[in-house]
């Protein structure tokens, strides 16, 4: 079966089942500095699962670009992808186990027509804090599952909260059981084998995690009286299982760049998986550098030129395929890091024995089997063991930073950042009033130090602009607005002059954050200082933030601008403009 059915399959199950298909949401997440992507379906709707009201209702589906730099190590043998699209489905405080598990099963058996007798499941083995997910269980022996193919795993398998294991969460934080569905491929065939083995016999295609209760302060856990459900299933996994082949990179998604491909089976998947994530990246925006996103797009393209020559072929077979409209803009950033890592290679080559052998891999980005090979060929010794043991080290601290930055968006942030989400309104209000309407958000980024603008403006702001800008920022601050949240129709949004994200594209019911007295669906703009199309959080009033400064004011490319700005206190402190250099999310 080809992806784009199975795509499309899902979609239209679920909205015959009352749900609502929304936008997938950007790649590289805006206003959150806590991700550097999104990686999940959930991510970008942890707000609505903490308990907000979603503006389409309590029943979603959609289809999330989603990107995860933990696994770029991974990535080699036949499942591991860092760039990937991911199928969810989410009930806010509406159906439960009940619907949920019978509907995956009808999918997977009816739609996808995977044979029953080579899925598996699990469910939550419970522990001293939470019994034994005992419904799950009944739910899939009705279904037909047999035990010879229902497990039990423990909070380390079976278990999701945003802290992890109940020993972890925080007093009022949910979390719940899931239950997994795993695809038999048959082979290879050893004793202890069990679905969450790591032979490459099973493939998880399938996980329902079931929010439903929470910790109190005392420590214990009770149920919660409104409970939800977040479903997850990686489409190249699910097209895969339904060609009964458990490489993920022979689905049609792949067919056309890897023809172009004469290398190794590893080397080809880390070509394929790295180039498209890379097109993907790009396309969200995102520039090579030495820092954050841009750090890791360098590092995708870098590693899939050492291991091929045909890279930008293979990148031009995936534009094709995906039918991207920026495909000459995306192309030319690509080229161009390569030329730059043509003279990084040049140097690296030289190197060679003059540096220890990890050196290589940190800071020229040679693959381990690539210095291997290259000390060899000169009569080096190569240190395998030493080299393995600094490779280890280097990925669990890679794991550890793509894992930690991830704590549920903006919901879950600082009470400094929820400050500079608010101010982040009041300035592209301000830009607007004082140097010209027609100015747009371009991008923009927040940090618990300061916040960062991008908008369209052809020449620098004047210092007299920037000081009036500063001052009225300020007058809005100590007026102490109200900031208040309306759902509407996105036309009425429209009529009343809410500002929009560039680029995003929104459901037809949305969510609109007003400072001043909110308008009502075709109202006079002048009832309020700034509306903008917004999933929040933000502060009740104003007079919360403090004084505002900006801190910079620079080019950001042809015709956009950047302004970074802060907060503080009181009016003696400033924010400190050395935090632009260590932390600009660019």
């Amino acid at each position: 079966m080809k992806s784009s059915d199975v795509r499309r399959k899902y979609i239209e199950f679920f909205k015959a089942r009352g749900h609502v298909e929304i936008p997938s949401a950007p790649l590289v997440p805006e206003n959150d500095s806590t991700t550097l992507f999104t990686s999940s379906g959930m991510q970008p709707l942890v707000p609505y699962l903490l308990g907000e009201s979603h503006p389409l209702g309590k029943r979603l589906v959609n289809s999330q670009k989603s990107f995860r730099a933990g696994d770029i190590e991974e990535v080699g043998d036949n499942r591991h992808t860092t760039f990937f699209e991911m199928l969810g489905n989410w009930s806010f405080g509406d159906y439960f186990k009940k619907e949920q598990l019978p509907w995956i099963w009808e999918f997977l058996t009816k739609e996808l027509h995977l044979p029953k007798e080579k899925l598996y499941v699990s469910v939550f083995e419970g522990n001293k804090d939470v019994p034994k997910d005992e419904e799950s269980a009944g739910i899939w022996k009705k279904l037909g599952i047999p035990d010879s193919r229902l497990f039990y795993y423990g909070v380390d398998k079976n278990w999701w909260s945003r802290s992890g294991e109940p020993d972890k969460m925080p007093a009022g934080e949910p979390g719940g059981p899931d239950s997994e569905v795993f695809f038999d491929f048959e082979k290879p065939i050893h004793d202890g084998c069990h679905p969450n083995c790591n032979c490459g016999r099973f493939l998880e295609i399938a996980n329902s995690v079931f929010m439903q209760y929470q910790k109190q302060k005392d420590g214990s856990i009770v149920e919660l009286p409104n409970k939800n459900v977040d479903f997850g299933g990686g489409l190249e996994r699910l097209t895969a299982a339904t060609n009964n082949d458990p490489d993920v990179f022979n689905i049609d998604i792949f067919f056309g760049a890897k023809k172009l491909l004469k290398e190794d089976k590893k080397n080809v998947r880390v070509v394929l998986d790295h180039v498209r994530a890379a097109m993907f990246i790009i396309d969200a925006g995102v520039l090579p550098s030495n820092k954050t996103q841009g750090y890791i797009l360098r590092r995708l393209i870098r590693r899939a030129a050492v291991h091929s020559k045909a890279t930008l072929q293979v990148l031009n077979e995936f534009i094709q395929f995906y039918g991207l409209p920026s495909s000459e803009q995306i192309s030319k950033i690509f080229s161009d890091e390569l030329t730059r890592f043509d003279a990084v290679l040049e140097k690296g080559m030289k190197m060679v024995g003059n540096v220890p052998p990890f050196d290589l891999f940190q800071t020229y980005g040679f693959p381990p089997e690539i210095i291997q090979e290259l000390f060899k060929q000169k009569g080096l010794n190569f240190d395998k063991y030493d080299f393995e043991e600094k490779f280890k080290t280097h990925q669990n601290l890679s794991r550890t930073a793509a894992a930690g930055m991830f704590k549920g968006g903006l919901a879950d942030q600082s009470e400094q950042t929820v400050k500079l989400h608010t101010t982040h309104h009041l300035l592209l209000a301000s830009l607007q009033k004082i140097v010209d309407p027609s100015i747009k958000q371009r991008g923009s980024n927040i940090t618990a130090e300061r916040l960062r603008m991008d908008f369209n403006f052809e020449r620098k702001l004047t210092p007299e602009e920037i000081k009036k800008i500063e001052t009225l920022v300020n007058e809005k601050i100590k007026e102490n607005l109200k900031v208040s949240r309306v759902e509407m129709t996105r036309e009425e949004a429209e009529k009343i002059g809410a500002q929009m994200e560039f680029g995003h594209k929104y459901p037809d019911r949305v969510s609109v954050y007003f400072v001043g007295p909110a308008s009502p669906a075709g109202g006079p703009k002048e009832e309020y200082f700034s509306a903008e199309f917004c999933g929040g959080p933000h502060v009740s009033f104003t007079g919360a933030i403090g004084r505002f400064t900006i801190m910079k004011e620079e080019s950001a490319g042809a015709g956009i601008r950047r302004i970074y700005a802060g907060i503080s206190t009181d009016e003696t402190s400033k924010p400190n403009p050395e935090s632009l250099s260590t932390k600009t999310g660019d």
